[in-house]
Order: structure tokens, then sequence, then C-alpha cells
């Protein structure tokens, strides 16, 4: 290694540096950032001056991360899977005890599991009705009646 300038060697360092660093974090931030380490180790073997490696290395960095992160990021995004509670809204539930907000009582029947219940319009709904769960907040459901179609 003796055949190197010691620039190329500090461009070598920071380039497996910053693989080690994107590796550790799967980020897709430091990758970019590694590459402009490559191409100015590349430009100090030629040799260039101090200025134009560094040049170099913000450019390739910065052209990068700004054109090709995006892609890549939509790429490798999974799309946010629903929690439980985020797949009952929308369904239908049985009111089993009346629901009535100023007396902070209600009960519905959700997939066989009983749970508090609130009306979201702040109509007393009566034991019996079928409604539409339209939130969940917490072991509280935000229902309404159902509209008849």
């Amino acid at each position: 290694m003796s055949g190197f300038s010691n620039e190329t060697i500090f461009w070598l360092a920071a380039f497996i540096v910053l693989i080690i660093a994107e590796l550790a974090t799967m980020q897709l931030v430091s990758i970019w950032f590694a590459a402009g380490a490559l191409v100015a180790a590349l430009i100090a073997a030629v040799p260039m001056p101090l200025y134009i490696q560094i040049a170099v290395f913000a450019g390739v960095s910065a052209l990068l991360l700004i054109f090709t992160r995006p892609i890549l990021k939509k790429l490798f995004s999974k799309p946010p899977v629903p929690t439980n509670a985020e797949m009952d809204v929308g369904k239908k539930a049985l009111v089993i005890e009346s629901i009535d907000n100023l007396k902070m009582t209600g009960r519905v029947r959700l997939n066989e599991v009983d749970w508090m219940a609130v009306s979201s319009e702040g109509q007393p709904i009566p034991a019996g009705e079928t409604v539409v769960v339209d939130k969940i907040e917490g072991a509280k459901l935000y229902v309404s009646t159902q509209k008849e179609e």
C-alpha cells in the first residue's frame, strides 16, 4: 500500500467506515457518502488537489442522495400493516348495553368480544341495534348507527 497517497488511504478508510455504518443502520443514508468517498479515492489516486477531492465527494454524495434515495426508498419500503384494531374499523357490532354518552354507559359485541362503546353521533343507541365501528381508542369503540341504504 506504499503506492497510495495519504488522501487515497483516507478516502478508502472513509468508504469502509461508511459501508459499515450503512450495514449497521440500513437507513439508506451513509451508502451515498460511501459512494462519494470511493469516487474521491479514485480522484485522489490520479492525484488531484484536496479541494477537488472534497468537491467530488460532496457532489457525488449529494447527487446520489437526491436522485436515487427516493426511488430506492419506494422500492424497499413495505406498506404499513394494519393492526387488529384498525382492521375492525368499518365492521358491524351489536349493542348489548344501551349506549348513552351522558350516562357513560354502553357496550357492544364485536367478533365475540365485548367492548366499551361511545356514540360517535352523541345520540343514545338502544340495546339490540346494529352499529358500525367508526374508530377505536384504547379499549373503547366509537360507533354510529347504520344508515339505511
